[in-house]
């Protein structure tokens, strides 16, 4: 995939470029302009951003990022497996071992068919024999009814202690799985509240703030609106890269914006953030309580996501 790398890095040159440049126009960080120059596809955050960022780069140097897509698609094609004529010959041996192996078995069959039907004769004389011991059994157990009564008896008893003895068992152990049932369940509500959504921030230096995402699902969902009258120009990238851009009034309702999944940086540029109002998965951002006079600014939230229990 080197070639990929090194025509862009090619283009960037007669364009008068430098890496500098490049990242302060596509906004992609300069490791991964770095990475997809030397073709090391596998630094860059997934395959989303693998073509996401081939194809910025491409269109800002002029040259169709169509073409570099498709050879990125063919270079990662699967090869088809070669039939080597070693494993032919191989083949054609072991079928031949088959064949071979047929008229063996059939003269065995014929071999043993003598002892096949001897086999068969005693255990059709074992049989007759069975039956006629069968009759005898029968006539004799006749005698015995007065003695099997008694028996019955005394089994009933063992039997009757025996079922009070399970019932006892029984309800220990429900009273026990009561007790688990309710362990499990505290479990899980003290799990959820530490797992909770955070948002914390953790600089501000004029227009520009930092947070910290904590406890953050995979896929991260921003809503965007505004107050009745106002009008507000906004965009959001995630790791470098913009996925929306827009101006949003009240006549557009609420502007709903899907993060690429495993995204470690989402960016927030508002052009009127007095009168926007966001929420991340759900939960309002209040955002103002940093210098709430600010009209324009940028947020940078620093994703992290839940760890698995």
């Amino acid at each position: 995939m080197t070639d990929i790398g090194t025509i862009l890095k090619e283009a960037r040159k007669e364009k008068g470029l430098t890496l500098d440049d490049l990242q302060q126009t596509t906004k992609i960080q300069k490791r991964y302009l770095i990475a997809i120059e030397d073709g090391d596809f596998a630094a860059l955050p997934g395959k989303f951003y693998v073509r996401a960022f081939i194809k910025q780069y491409a269109e800002t140097v002029g040259i169709d990022p169509e073409e570099l897509l498709v050879k990125l698609d063919e270079n990662n094609a699967p090869k088809p497996k070669e039939e080597t004529e070693a494993t032919t010959r191989t083949e054609a041996v072991k079928r031949e071992e088959e064949e071979k192996t047929m008229s063996p078995i059939l003269a065995g069959l014929i071999r043993y068919l003598p002892t096949i039907i001897i086999v068969v004769i005693v255990v059709a004389i074992l049989g007759t024999i069975y039956i006629f011991a069968w009759g005898d059994r029968d006539r004799n157990s006749s005698t015995q009814i007065a003695d099997n009564s008694q028996s019955v008896s005394v089994s009933s008893e063992s039997s009757a202690k025996s079922s009070s003895s399970k019932e006892k068992s029984s309800s220990s152990e429900s009273s026990s799985t009561s007790k688990k049932e309710s362990s499990s369940t505290k479990a899980k509500k003290e799990s959820k509240k530490a797992t909770k959504q955070k948002i914390t921030n953790t600089s501000a230096a004029g227009s520009a703030f930092v947070y910290d995402l904590e406890n953050a699902p995979a896929t991260n969902k921003i809503e965007m609106s505004v107050s009745d009258g106002a009008t507000a120009w906004n965009a959001v990238s995630a790791n470098g890269v913009q996925v929306w851009q827009g101006t949003l009034s009240a006549d557009n309702a609420t502007q709903t914006i899907k993060i690429p999944e495993n995204t470690t940086t989402i960016t927030l540029n508002l052009g009127n953030s007095k009168a926007t109002s966001i929420k991340i998965n759900g939960k309002k951002f209040d955002f103002l309580k940093e210098n709430e006079t600010l009209t324009v600014r940028t947020i940078t939230l620093n994703v992290a996501q839940t760890t698995a229990q």
